[in-house]
């Protein structure tokens, strides 16, 4: 695993391949209708699709940017390809089954089906943590505003891991105390903070790539990628806000 490149491939293959699986849940929510909302519904596929798709890829790209070792990187990065696909996998399952993905303790086959993806949620927690301690340890590489970019990026990312815990955590608790409907409604709250800081790994790295092909100078594009990275610690915070007063 010296050379990245075919782990690359590979993880770039796998996210589009989510991300179509995501696409062609829509078109069969559109055919066969049924609640968007709940926790039993095409919406979880569709948007569990797309988003494990879009960070696959976007977390493959951005790690180019860390100062780690080539082996490592593609161990990781093969390790998270794998787990995106069981996460994305057991959702997409249970939808087709007409029963909720996470927290459903029904059967004991439903059991297991969620507790493999806690235990999964529980590595991805693990694999991008390693990324973001590796992105501050040593300064990215990349054009002007990359660096904080890659770091601004996984520190939000850290926020997304952390409701995203709170929430299968706060769930397990009022699932193993007999409450199953209130663990069900008790991940509402914290869904805008995990859904906003989910994708600041890729969209504040992206802004500084698109501006190094512009011919403004360093110092505008540093300017411009500071302020993208303030409006988007502004928006977390605020959804943060928001899930303490409806918590």
């Amino acid at each position: 695993m010296d050379d990245p490149r075919p782990v690359e491939r590979l993880c770039h293959a796998i996210g589009l391949l989510l991300v179509v699986s995501g696409l062609v849940h829509l078109v069969v929510f559109a055919i066969d209708g049924g609640p968007w909302y709940g926790p039993v519904s095409w919406r979880k596929p569709v948007t569990f699709g797309l988003s494990f798709g879009v960070t696959l890829i976007a977390i493959t790209w951005v790690t180019a940017y860390l100062r780690i070792g080539a082996r490592l990187r593609a161990g990781l990065l093969a390790v998270f390809a794998a787990d995106c696909v069981v996460e994305v996998g057991g959702i997409t399952l249970q939808a087709w089954r007409r029963v909720p993905s996470h927290l459903d303790m029904e059967t004991p086959f439903d059991t297991a089906v969620s507790m493999t993806l806690a235990v999964g949620g529980g590595v991805l927690v693990v694999l991008l943590t390693v990324f973001a301690v590796a992105s501050f340890l040593h300064r990215p590489t990349g054009p002007a505003g990359m660096a904080p970019a890659v770091r601004s990026g996984f520190a939000v990312l850290l926020v997304a891991l952390a409701s995203g815990a709170a929430m299968i955590a706060r769930g397990v608790v009022l699932t193993r105390t007999g409450h199953q409907e209130a663990a069900y409604h008790s991940t509402a709250p914290l869904k805008p903070l995990h859904g906003v800081s989910l994708h600041a790994v890729l969209v504040l790295p992206a802004l500084a790539w698109l501006l190094s092909r512009t011919s403004w100078s360093e110092r505008s594009r540093r300017r411009v990628v500071a302020a993208a990275i303030g409006c988007y610690a502004a928006a977390v915070t605020a959804a943060g806000v928001w899930a303490v007063l409806t918590y």
